[in-house]
């Protein structure tokens, strides 16, 4: 999914283009024969109000384009040196579990950076943290 600052941007350059398409259409073309303030200020008034509209319109659509799972979500990676599952990102995070080496751990779909949200079964219960992924190996490369 498209990340905030590209959709703004994508929303005020298609106000940007509305904007020109109807001012070209609206408009006499004398008062685009030579720049003025005039035609600045509805090149300028028209990307704003358009791009605005269009952002104001987006968030209806982003449910839609959220609800398909992360690609990376349920893949199952390989402890291979004792890992600490923390209760958020970073290493400041209190540790709420170690899955020891061996442990198999499978991705939530979550991830910020080279943090990732992973669940694993330690001790016979399921716990879920976030671990670096540089401590990780996926499933079917730790058997070669």
């Amino acid at each position: 999914m498209p990340s905030a600052p590209y959709l703004t941007m994508a929303a005020y350059a298609a106000g940007l283009v509305a904007t020109l398409v109807l001012a070209a259409w609206l408009t006499p073309a004398r008062w685009w024969r030579r720049p003025n303030l005039r035609a600045a200020s509805i090149l300028v008034a028209g990307t704003w109000g358009l791009g605005a509209l269009l952002l104001s319109l987006l968030p209806a659509a982003l449910p839609a384009l959220a609800a398909a799972p992360p690609s990376h979500a349920g893949i199952s990676y390989t402890v291979y040196d004792d890992l600490n599952l923390r209760a958020d990102k970073g290493i400041g995070a209190p540790r709420i579990a170690v899955a020891p080496a061996g442990t198999v751990v499978t991705t939530t779909g979550l991830r910020d950076g080279d943090w990732w949200q992973v669940s694993a079964r330690i001790d016979g219960k399921i716990v879920r943290g976030w671990s670096s992924s540089l401590w990780l190996r996926r499933a079917e490369e730790a058997r070669r």
